[in-house]
């Protein structure tokens, strides 16, 4: 049975298929060679199929509690034809994903009730974080949101450019301050200008120094309580974007990021471009922190909400 349930559109979901298109094949690729000349799930094809989890990025521990729910399966059941496999992982992993995602969501949205909403944008330089708040900025404009950018990441020139770029090309406005600024100075006149402004929603973007975790923690802290003497409860979503071609340094990333400062939600993106698709299961899983949104293609629409029943039928589509 298909989990898909005809909820994306269905351009949205072949973008989302072919995004996901180099994972599936090397997955099922490996998978194929592990059945070959079986007819039964054994434990020679369960050690297959631990090995095949994590190499494909789902990591470790994971792994091992996918493993531990298919053996429970197949003790219970008594027998699993390797035909069924494939059905069976989908639905653990579905399940898993269930455990910590809401992830069934289909549009971009904010809650209504905080006016403005902010999120804080946090992640490493090059992972995507400026296109993804591009690129957000977009998708909650075309719901007819109102929509401010702040660029504070001072630390680098290009991300205050490139910020500004997106900000032009969506055709919302930008508080900005020169190279070099203290990061929460702007986060202030970001959310003073929003108020202002009646916002919807307010995006800032922060700097991405991970050599310096102190530093990092302490800056990200100064924003967030700046921030609160402009909206009492900001930020209302602190949002991690990792890059998902990385595979196992996007664990690393997210393990750090989180010991820096609360994240409350994940974008995950690049994920067209590699065969490490399985890194959102496992991240999903490992921190219970919800994957929000995936980046599966370059263009501006590329950007989707992540629904856990859309993700699954695509990684498992034969």
């Amino acid at each position: 049975m298909s989990l898909f349930k005809n909820i994306f559109s269905k351009d949205k979901k072949e973008t989302l298929d072919k995004g996901l298109e180099k994972s599936k094949t090397s997955f099922f690729g490996k998978l194929s060679k592990a059945v070959a000349g079986k007819s039964k799930v054994d434990d020679e094809v369960l050690d297959n199929l631990e090995e095949i989890l994590v190499t494909s990025d789902v990591g470790v521990n994971t792994t091992l509690k996918i493993i531990e729910r298919i053996e429970e399966r197949v003790s219970r059941d008594k027998y699993m034809g390797t035909d069924e496999l494939n059905a069976i992982l989908r639905e653990e992993i579905a399940g898993l994903l269930s455990e910590t995602n809401i992830g069934e969501e289909t549009e971009f949205s904010v809650p209504s009730d905080k006016k403005p909403y902010v999120i804080m944008v946090v992640g490493v330089n090059g992972v995507g974080k400026t296109t993804t708040i591009g690129k957000l900025a977009y998708q909650f404009k075309k719901q007819g949101l109102k929509v401010v950018l702040g660029a504070a990441d001072t630390f680098r020139a290009a991300a205050i450019d490139q910020l500004e770029v997106w900000a032009n090309r969506v055709e919302v406005p930008i508080i900005k301050q020169k190279m070099g600024s203290d990061p929460a100075s702007v986060a202030f006149d970001t959310l003073s200008s929003a108020l202002a402004e009646n916002a919807d929603v307010v995006l800032v973007d922060t700097a991405g120094r991970l050599h310096n975790k102190v530093n990092l923690m302490n800056e990200l802290s100064k924003v967030k309580r700046v921030m609160q003497k402009v909206v009492p409860d900001a930020p209302h979503d602190v949002l991690l974007v990792l890059d998902g071609s990385t595979g196992q340094n996007a664990f690393e990333q997210a393990k750090q990021f989180t010991k820096a400062t609360e994240v409350t939600s994940l974008a995950v993106t690049k994920l067209d471009g590699t065969a490490k698709g399985g890194v959102v299961i496992g991240i999903s899983d490992q921190f219970q922190i919800p994957v929000k949104y995936i980046g599966v293609g370059e263009g501006i629409e590329d950007l989707q909400v992540f629904n856990k029943y859309e993700f699954v039928d695509s990684f498992f589509k034969l």
